[in-house]
């Protein structure tokens, strides 16, 4: 089947990937402040750089979305 997708409407340029992130694989400096966090989540440009560690994967979306990229879940 060759049917062409158009569900993403920014294109490839505007997609962030949104990935958990356990806090104990984080840098010493980076774990002192996640404040108890046992998990966050990381957003990442296409180039694979992180942009942001949230709280959660809610704030992980609305903080890609207001800055119109397309947030993609990435395991």
């Amino acid at each position: 089947m060759n049917t062409p997708f158009n569900g993403l409407p920014q294109g490839g340029d505007r997609i962030v990937y949104v990935r958990e992130v356990a806090v104990g694989d984080l840098p010493d400096e980076v774990r002192e402040q996640m404040g108890g966090l046992d998990v966050v989540y990381s957003v990442h440009g296409i180039d694979g750089r992180q942009l942001a560690l949230v709280a959660d994967r809610k704030l992980a979306f609305h903080l890609a979305r207001e800055h119109d990229f397309t947030p993609v879940s990435v395991h």
